[in-house]
């Protein structure tokens, strides 16, 4: 199938020609159709399935109608609001409204925090249809009366769980309450949490549900590694790692906090690596200075908390290593999807101490896969790591057989197999019947308004004033002092 197939029009078609794609990936060849149809969207989709693309391609396709070349901001009021949860992933969206909106008289503007408003609220007053922005930000220019929703027709809602994570859920239901009622809705997220669906209910009408991909799954082209360390040798095993691969290669490192993340790359550049660091403490200048140094080369290592590197776009990153394992498993599969992206290899390494052991038994159960676990020589981990399983104590095997997915045993193959057929079957099925499903894969019926399901507390009998002593029982008193000493 290619894009000519999907319904946009010249101008847009011209415009992903321009930019070098032919055809469309599953996630835009379903969700481009129903869009265009005028219908709300539950969209299932992990990092770098092409999700940008399509909401972006059939939100200009909608808005090219209200296309006007007028000077006059009354032409240009504001009708397509696209919502990310980070600044980084913002100006990622927005560079994709702006590159396949090249040949349409049509308008837009990123607003996020972090800079001056000023110029912000001069791109607003000239007229702007389509506006990204992050949630604080935008709530800044709504209070300042500097930016008007009320003939909004279309709103995004990029990265839901990410926006549940970072806590800004009371800022999109606000903005719920100042957008018209009668828009189109769409709604993007990697996984569907309770109250992900309780949102969903709250901002959709008659929703479709597109899912590529089961929720919480894994590219199959991403080979996984565990190196059981000791917390201590973590910095120079690390050094040890990035000296042995390939020197174009650039590497991802993940840390928990923004001290510790500083502090790495500080480290890894006094032992000879070009490294530096990204985080939430950076200006925004010093944020985009860093990722363009990195993007092109001139800095190999780059060291980023979880916040700040959400939404990177990194062509053709062969490695992401976890320096410390998430406290959320589902925060594992966010930061290796910067890796084995669109179809290609990559690697996912992690650095393991004996105190991470029960996030790494989270992070196994939630993708459903044992990690090759790999100690290597001259980099031990803590004495107690295995304790309780022996078996898993192996020393460095071959490189080139770590981690092989063919390495699993028979049953993981026999499991890796039938997800194979099964998608093979879904995708062999009619797109249309793909499109009409408003039912994910737990079985939630986006078209059904939400339940609270009943919690076991709540369904337990009511205790009796029996259950509950009437009065503090009195405390004996020792035989020495006075008293009677303990009842036998």
């Amino acid at each position: 199938m290619s894009f000519s197939e999907l319904g946009l029009i010249p101008e847009i078609l011209q415009a992903v020609t321009d930019a070098g794609y032919t055809e469309p990936t599953p996630i835009q060849r379903q969700a481009i159709p129903v869009v265009l149809a005028g219908h709300d969207i539950m969209g299932g989709a992990q990092t770098g399935t092409g999700k940008t693309a399509g909401f972006t391609l059939p939100l200009l396709n909608r808005l090219a109608r209200h296309a006007s070349t007028s000077a006059s901001p009354a032409r240009h009021p504001v009708r397509a609001l696209i919502l990310a949860p980070t600044r980084e992933l913002a100006m990622q969206v927005f560079e994709s409204v702006k590159m396949y909106s090249k040949h349409l008289p049509l308008r837009s503007v990123c607003i996020y925090g972090g800079v001056d408003m000023n110029p912000q609220i001069q791109e607003l007053r000239r007229g702007i249809e389509i506006v990204v922005a992050t949630p604080g930000r935008l709530l800044d220019h709504v209070q300042q009366k500097t930016i008007a929703l009320g003939q909004v027709e279309m709103l995004v809602l990029d990265e839901a769980d990410r926006m549940l994570d970072m806590g800004f859920i009371p800022d999109i239901r606000r903005i719920l309450s100042l957008l018209p009622a009668n828009r189109q809705s769409l709604l993007f997220s990697a996984t569907f949490s309770d109250e992900i669906k309780k949102l969903a209910d709250q901002m959709l009408k008659n929703p479709q549900l597109v899912e590529v991909a089961r929720r919480n799954m894994v590219s199959e082209t991403i080979t996984h590694i565990v190196h059981p360390v000791s917390s201590g040798l973590k910095r120079n095993l690390l050094a040890h790692i990035v000296r042995h691969e390939d020197e174009t290669n650039q590497v991802l490192v993940f840390v928990d906090t923004k001290f510790a993340c500083s502090r790495l790359a500080h480290f890894l550049e006094r032992h000879g690596i070009s490294a530096d660091s990204i985080h939430g403490d950076k200006s925004q200048q010093a944020r985009t200075e860093t990722l363009e140094n990195f993007k092109s080369g001139k800095v190999r290592v780059l060291v980023a908390t979880d916040v700040a590197a959400r939404g990177l776009d990194i062509e053709d990153l062969p490695s992401v290593i976890n320096f410390e394992l998430p406290h959320t498993a589902e925060d594992y599969v966010h930061r290796i999807g910067r890796t084995g992206r669109a179809g290609k290899k990559g690697k996912a390494v992690s650095l393991v101490s004996s105190e991470e052991r029960h996030r790494l038994a989270d992070i196994q159960k939630l993708i459903k896969l044992e990690i090759r676990q790999e100690i290597i020589a001259g980099y031990d981990p803590e004495p107690d790591f295995f304790d309780g399983d022996a078996s898993k104590r192996r020393r460095s095997p071959s490189p080139s057989a770590a981690g092989r997915a063919d390495d699993r045993p028979a049953p993981d193959r026999k499991k890796r197999n039938e997800r194979e057929t099964s998608r093979e079957a879904r995708e062999r099925a009619p797109q249309r019947a793909r499109q009409a499903s408003h039912v994910a894969s737990d079985g939630f019926d986006f078209n059904k308004p939400y339940e609270q399901k009943a919690s076991p507390a709540a369904s337990a009998e009511p205790a009796t004033s029996s259950d509950v002593p009437s009065q503090k029982a009195p405390r004996p008193i020792a035989f020495l002092l006075g008293g009677l000493g303990r009842k036998k």
